[in-house]
Parts: C-alpha cells; structure tokens; sequence
C-alpha cells in the first residue's frame, strides 16, 4: 500500500500499520509489553530523551504498540500528531493539565457528558473560570469570551439529550479570535465526522466507545489537526519552544500529561482498539441505521413522551445535524409518558442491556438520572433537560427488527 494514493476510511485503516516496517511481516503491529527500552550506544539514548532523533524512553511516554494506534487515530481525523490516553476522560483532563494556568478562562457547552462536566468544576475550583453556555447558539459562546478565554470546548453531539453545537459558527468564532477550539468528536467518531472541517485545534475521541467498539477496552486520544497556531497560546513553556512551533502543543501535552501525570494507555489496550478501529465504519453504518429504525417507532408511539436523536425532522438541530455529518449516531434518548415506570419498562427489555457505555456492538440502555447524571442533583439535571424517566439508548449491531420487537413489546 503506497501514501501516493488515497484511499478510503476502511481501507486505510486496515492497512496503516503496514506503511511502517512490522517485525516478521505480522499484518497488525505487535502487542509490545516491555517497559523499558534499551540503547547499545548511550549517546543516542541522550538524543533520543532530549528529542534529537525518535525512539522510546519509557513505557509511561510512548511504546510502539499505541503509537501504531496513534498513527491510526491520526489519518482518521486528518491530523498532524495523535497522543493516546488510558482513557476518555484522560484525553480531556490532559488538556486542562498541560495547557491551563491558574487565571485562565474556558468556555464549554452546558451539555456535555456528566463526567466532563464534574472535571470541570474540578477545573473551577483550582483557579480556573469555566463558563457553561448553551453551545447550540454562537452568540452564547460569544458573549462568554473575555481575554482571559484560552479554550472552548465542546462536544459535537450532546450525551444524552443529543443537542448539536453550532460547530461552524464556533469555530469561525475561535480562529477569529485565536481561542484553542477543542471538540470532543466521540459521539459522532470519526467516520461519521471530522471536526478538523469546522477549524478544532484539538480533537478529543474516547476510543473505548465507537472506535474500538466491543466494548473490550479503555482509551482515549487527542488529535491536534495542524489548524491552531501555538505561537498564539500563552501557556506554552520554553522547554518545548526548541521544537518548531506546530509541534509545541503536543510536546508539552505529551511531557505534562504522560510524563509527568502518567495517562497513559498500556500496549493490551492500544491492539484491542486497533483491531476493533478495523470495522468501525461498517459498525457505524448499521448502529446508525438501528437507532433511526428504534428512534422512529418510540417516537409514532403514544406511550413515548419525546425522543431526542438528531436524525428525526423534530429535532430542534436536525438540519444542522445533516449538513455537518455523515450519520446521525447511535446514541439516542426518550422519556415515557407519566405513569409508565422506567424501571419497569427496562426490565421487560430482553435483548437491550442495563448498563453504562456507548458504541459497543450490543445495545445498552440505561436511566439517566438515577445513575450517570444522579450525583448532579436534580437542580442541574433541570437545567440539562434530563427529565427523571430519561432513558438514554446505545444501539448495537442486532438485527433491526429484533430490536424494534424488543422496545415495543416492552411498551406493553
């Protein structure tokens, strides 16, 4: 396989270790579980920590099993560099880690997954200001922003209320203004989107959701898409100034947030998602068309209250949806009509599982507010929207017509 061509999703992915040299012509890169790597000459063990030539120096910074996985994240999203994490969440918590001092200001959707949300408050309270602003309106994002504004994140489609940020406007905003845009691109992945199209600087993947998908593993990435000048960000320290400068926000992510904090991904975990990455595309087109087929019979139901998923006409950002991406997901989410206990209702499901992840290939249900979103308190869920029989959905790979069968007579 030659880079001279381009190919497309699938193809690349299935084949992008084999553009670096594998030991004894294996088709997948290695599963290398060594923590330490040694050199014959010492000298180039000391350009290699001080990033005169590549190599590794220790498990927590770097190991050839993730960086082949990195490099796969990389061509999905169009980037320049990736850096994986141990976890989603990692992936977030590095750059407020690495990249936010004590004085600074982010902006961030008010929708966003309650785990993001916790960190940051957590954020918040080491001196940090954080505004929450509806990110389906620019003109909130805007009015937000002060000159202390260093970050705005968000995600491209909200868990589990699904609203759908004003990417482009935002990202027009951002480079207007030189703020970092940093979008968390897990509820779409990057086969259905790429938020390099919309100007992220930064773009967040939880892999342990549709990118690897059986729900097998934890991990997290980080894509920086070449688009964000780091000689405009404050924060950068000198140390990582000797590189040139489109290689400045990835250096000191990599040194604060692996080196020195320690997120880091193990070998095991990187080949699990990399063999899962493989189908991903085809994973996607069939969760996608399972959640519209499951979307589409709640909401023609009396029983059901509302559905939120992007892809149905009454969604207050569907258009939007369409014209940014290439699927509407496999995450939705429906309240039932009073008198109808959610509890019950999950309980009569046969083939749906009570349990909390997103983009496994089977489908997951759970209540949001009673599990995920409880620690919030009923205050915050209000002001998310997130109704007290709020069921969210992840949608698997089943046979479209046993699901349908299944949350129907569940209804019953």
């Amino acid at each position: 396989m030659s880079d001279s061509r381009k190919y497309g999703f699938t193809t690349t992915i299935l084949h992008s270790d084999r553009q670096k040299p594998i030991e004894h012509g294996s088709l997948h890169k290695p599963i290398h579980t060594s923590v330490t790597f040694g050199y014959r000459d010492a000298r180039q063990l000391a350009e290699v920590f001080q990033g005169k030539q590549p190599g590794y120096r220790y498990g927590r910074q770097g190991n050839p099993t993730v960086s082949a996985l990195e490099d796969k994240i990389t061509r999905m999203e169009q980037g320049l560099a990736t850096i994986c994490f141990a976890t989603g969440m990692a992936a977030i918590g590095a750059v407020a880690q690495a990249l936010l001092r004590e004085g600074d200001h982010v902006v961030s959707s008010a929708f966003l997954f309650g785990n993001t949300n916790s960190l940051w408050q957590t954020v918040a309270g080491q001196g940090v200001a954080v505004s929450m602003v509806d990110a389906t309106d620019v003109a909130q994002v805007e009015a937000a922003i002060t000159p202390a504004t260093r970050i705005v994140f968000v995600e491209t489609i909200a868990n589990p209320r699904t609203q759908v940020a004003d990417l482009k406007r935002i990202g027009q905003l951002c480079r207007d203004r030189g703020i970092l845009y940093v979008v968390d691109n897990t509820m779409t992945s990057p086969y259905l989107f790429r938020p390099k199209m919309v100007g992220a600087g930064l773009v967040v993947n939880a892999m342990t959701k549709s990118i690897g998908g059986h729900g097998n593993a934890l991990g997290g990435a980080l894509t920086d898409t070449g688009l964000f000048d780091w000689t405009r960000y404050p924060n950068i320290i000198d140390t990582y100034k000797r590189y040139v400068p489109s290689q400045w926000g990835m250096a000191q992510i990599r040194a604060k947030s692996l080196r020195d904090f320690g997120a880091s991904l193990g070998p095991e975990a990187a080949h699990h998602i990399a063999v899962g990455a493989e189908t991903m595309a085809l994973r996607m087109e069939r969760e996608c068309a399972n959640a519209m087929a499951l979307a589409r019979m709640l909401e023609a139901d009396p029983r059901v209250a509302a559905v939120y998923y992007p892809g149905l006409p009454s969604h207050p950002q569907h258009k939007l949806a369409a014209d940014l991406f290439s699927g509407f997901g496999s995450l939705f989410s429906f309240e039932l009509r009073d008198g109808i206990d959610c509890f019950d209702y999950l309980n009569r499901l046969t083939l749906a599982v009570p349990a909390s992840n997103l983009g496994d290939t089977r489908t997951l249900v759970i209540p949001v507010a009673h599990t995920i979103f409880y620690e919030m308190g009923a205050e915050r869920r209000a002001s998310m929207g997130i109704a007290e029989s709020l069921i969210r959905v992840s949608v698997g790979i089943e046979d479209t017509d046993d699901l349908v069968e299944d949350f129907r007579q569940a209804l019953n």
